[in-house]
């Protein structure tokens, strides 16, 4: 009964297993990050309903600019939702996020 972890001749293999396993984590983690990022969530949200609003706006009748006081609001509203839905996608194209720190593990 052999055991090679305790002799040391197995260990070697069984750290930079570890080694790998805990860097893909580290990737993944990183790549989570950057996918779940609160500025492309709003950012994409504001181009989808500008785009909506929009085009509500183009279509708009007489009737409806009449109410608004000869303002077609939806496509002002709409023009705005999507240059600030582009500016924050712009922001996070400038400045992705930082992959978060690797954790400090005693060697």
């Amino acid at each position: 009964m052999s055991d090679e972890n305790e002799s040391g001749r197995g260990s070697a293999p069984v750290e930079t297993e570890y080694q790998q396993e805990v860097a893909e984590l580290e990737r993944r983690s990183a790549t989570a990050a950057r996918l779940f990022d609160i500025r492309r969530i709003i950012g994409g949200l504001f181009v989808v309903y500008g785009v909506i609003v929009t085009i509500a706006g183009f279509t708009a009748s007489d009737a409806d600019i009449k109410k608004a006081q000869d303002i077609n609001i939806n496509l002002w509203t709409g023009i705005g939702m999507l240059i600030l839905g582009l500016l924050f996608l712009l922001w996070l194209k400038l400045r992705p996020a930082a992959p978060p720190a690797p954790a400090d593990t005693p060697e």
